[in-house]
C-alpha cells in the first residue's frame, strides 16, 4: 500500500504579531517609565514655577423673556459670547476707570453657562484685590447691559402693538363715521350695508381691545427680568493649594508621560523591526535555540535569582564542552550584541577543557572585552586573531568573534569551521540576522545552535526548527562540496545536540 503525504503551504505571517509587539514594548520598560517619570516631574515643576495667577469668581442669575423648559441651552450660550465683546469689556473697563484697552481685558476672563440661566464669571489680575474688583465690575456690567437689552426689547414690542391699535382706532373712527351718515329708514340694500359696518366695529374694537392688552403684557414681563437678574454669588478670592495642584499636575503628566513613551517604544518597535521571541530569532537565523542565559541580576531584587542563573551558566558551559569535545573541527563562538556575556562564556568552556588537554582561546573580538576578563591562575592562554596560525594543530582551539555590522566575513573560518552564535534578544534586526545566516552559509560555516541571551522571562514560543538544519534561504549546513575539495576529507564524529539551559526552574529539554 502506497501512501502519498502533501505538504501544506506555511501559513502567512501577520501584518503585526501582537504578541511579538507586546514582548518588545515591555522589553523597552526603561523608556516608557523614564517617560512616565519625566512628565510627572514636569508636572510638579510646572505647578512649583509656573504657579497660576490670582483668581476671582462671581455666579449671576440670568433670566430671559423667552425662557422655555425645554430650552437647550442657547439663550446662556448667547450671553456667554455677549460676556466676551469689547461692549462689556469697554464698560466693565470704565467703571474701574483702568487704561487697558478691552482686547487685552478679555483674555483675562471667560464665562461659563452652568445651567440654562446660571453664569460663572472667571476673572485673573495682578492680586486677588484686582481680581475681585474686575470681577465684580464685569458681573454689574453684563446685569445692567441684560436688563437695558430686555427693556429696549420690551418697549419696541409694545410700541409695535400700540402703533397697530392705534391704526385700528383711525379705522374704526371711520366706520362710526360711516355709520353715523347712514339714515336707518333706508332701503334693504342700504340695512345690509350698515350691519357690515356694524360687524366690522365690533370686530376692530375686539382687536384693539387685543393690543392694548398685548402691550401691557409685553410691559408687565419687563420687572420680573430686571429683579430676576442679579449676582446670586458675591465676588470672591479663588483659593489655589500648591500640594493639590501639583499633585494633580503630576498624575497629568504622569499618564501623557506613560502614553507618549508606550507610544514611542511601539512605534520603535515596529519600525527598527528587532526579533525578540526565540521563534522569531530561530526563523531569522535558520538555527535553533539551543540555550537561553539570563543577563546577570542587577539590585537588591537580583539577589535570590543569582544561584539560579549561576547554575544555568555551569549547565551550559558543561554543554557547549560536551560539543567542543565531540566536534573533530574547532568550534567558535560568534556574538551579536553581547560581547562580554561571549567572552565569559568562552573562558568558562575554555577552563572545563584545560582540565583533559591544552586549550587556547583566539580572541577575534574587536574590542577588548576579552582581553580585559579577569583572569584565574592555570587558566587557558589567550591569543589574538593575527597569533592564530602560530597554534599547533593538536591543541584545541575555541574562536570568540563577532558578527556585527562591519564584520570581516572571510576571516570567520579562522576562528572555527563550526560556530555557536551567541545572540542578545532584540539586538539585531531581522534583516540583519537574515544576511548573519546567509553570510555564514556563503562561508560554509554551520550554526550548531544560538544561545540566547537575555530573552524574555514569559516568552513560551518553541525556538526549535522542525523542517531541517537550514542557515539561510542559500546554503545548508552540509558541505559535501567543500569536503571533496580536499585531497583527504575529514572525519567527523557526530556531535551532540547541545541541551537548551534553562534560566529559571525549567527542565532542560
Amino acid at each position: 500500500m502506497t501512501t502519498s503525504t502533501t505538504s501544506e503551504p506555511p501559513a502567512a505571517a501577520p501584518l503585526l504579531d501582537l504578541h511579538a509587539l507586546v514582548v518588545a514594548v515591555r522589553r523597552r520598560r526603561r523608556l516608557w517609565c523614564s517617560a512616565a517619570l519625566l512628565g510627572l516631574l514636569i508636572g510638579m515643576a510646572v505647578a512649583v514655577l509656573l504657579p497660576p495667577p490670582p483668581t476671582a469668581t462671581t455666579k449671576v442669575l440670568v433670566v430671559h423673556q423667552e425662557d422655555q423648559p425645554n430650552d437647550t441651552g442657547t439663550l446662556i450660550r448667547t450671553d456667554v459670547a455677549l460676556l466676551g465683546t469689547t461692549r462689556i469689556a469697554g464698560k466693565a473697563l470704565q467703571a474701574l476707570k483702568s487704561p487697558d484697552k478691552p482686547e487685552d481685558f478679555m483674555l483675562d476672563y471667560r464665562g461659563t453657562g452652568l445651567t440654562n440661566n446660571l453664569l460663572q464669571i472667571d476673572v485673573t489680575g495682578k492680586s486677588d484685590a484686582e481680581a475681585v474688583a474686575r470681577a465684580k465690575a464685569l458681573a454689574d456690567t453684563f446685569v445692567a447691559d441684560h436688563v437695558r437689552r430686555m427693556r429696549e426689547a420690551a418697549d419696541a414690542e409694545a410700541k409695535a402693538l400700540l402703533d397697530q391699535r392705534d391704526r385700528m382706532r383711525d379705522e374704526l373712527t371711520q366706520v362710526n363715521d360711516s355709520i353715523g351718515d347712514r339714515s336707518p329708514e333706508s332701503d334693504p340694500e342700504t340695512s345690509a350695508s350698515l350691519e357690515s359696518l356694524f360687524a366690522r366695529r365690533a370686530l376692530l374694537n375686539s382687536r384693539i381691545a387685543d393690543f392694548d392688552q398685548r402691550a401691557a403684557d409685553a410691559r408687565t414681563g419687563t420687572p420680573k427680568v430686571v429683579a430676576g437678574t442679579q449676582i446670586v454669588d458675591s465676588p470672591r478670592a479663588v483659593q489655589h493649594s500648591l500640594p493639590k495642584t501639583a499633585a494633580t499636575n503630576a498624575v497629568i503628566g504622569l499618564v501623557l508621560g506613560l502614553f507618549l513613551g508606550l507610544a514611542l517604544a511601539a512605534v520603535g518597535t515596529v519600525v527598527a523591526d528587532r526579533p525578540v521571541l526565540r521563534r522569531e530569532i530561530a526563523a531569522n537565523l535558520g538555527a535553533s535555540v539551543v540555550a537561553e542565559l539570563r543577563s546577570r541580576p542587577r539590585g537588591p531584587a537580583g539577589l535570590w535569582q543569582r544561584r539560579r542563573t549561576r547554575a544555568a551558566r555551569d549547565r551550559l558551559t558543561a554543554t557547549l564542552a560536551r560539543t567542543v569535545r565531540r566536534s573533530a573541527e574547532p568550534v567558535s563562538l560568534l556574538e551579536l550584541g553581547c560581547a562580554r556575556s561571549t567572552s565569559a562564556i568562552a573562558l568558562n568552556v575554555a577552563r572545563a577543557l584545560a582540565a583533559e588537554e591544552q586549550v587556547v582561546v583566539i580572541d577575534g573580538l574587536p574590542g577588548r572585552e576579552l582581553a580585559n576578563s579577569p583572569k584565574k591562575p592555570g587558566d587557558p592562554a589567550v591569543v589574538s586573531g593575527e597569533d592564530a596560525a602560530a597554534v599547533p594543530h593538536q591543541t584545541c582551539k575555541i574562536g570568540v568573534g563577532s558578527v556585527a555590522p562591519g564584520t570581516a566575513w572571510t576571516d570567520l573560518q579562522y576562528l572555527g569551521t563550526r560556530t555557536v552564535l551567541v545572540v542578545r534578544a532584540g539586538h539585531g534586526s531581522a534583516a540583519w540576522l537574515h544576511t548573519v545566516a546567509r553570510q555564514l552559509a556563503d562561508q560554509r560555516i554551520p550554526v550548531i545552535g544560538v544561545v540566547l541571551i537575555d530573552p524574555d522571562p514569559r516568552d513560551r514560543t518553541d525556538g526549535t526548527l522542525w523542517d531541517g538544519p537550514h542557515t539561510a534561504p542559500r546554503g545548508r549546513h552540509e558541505r559535501p562540496a567543500w569536503q571533496h575539495e580536499t585531497d583527504q576529507p575529514r572525519t567527523e564524529r557526530p556531535s551532540m545536540s547541545a541541551a537548551r539551559v534553562p534560566y529559571s526552574d525549567q527542565e532542560a529539554r
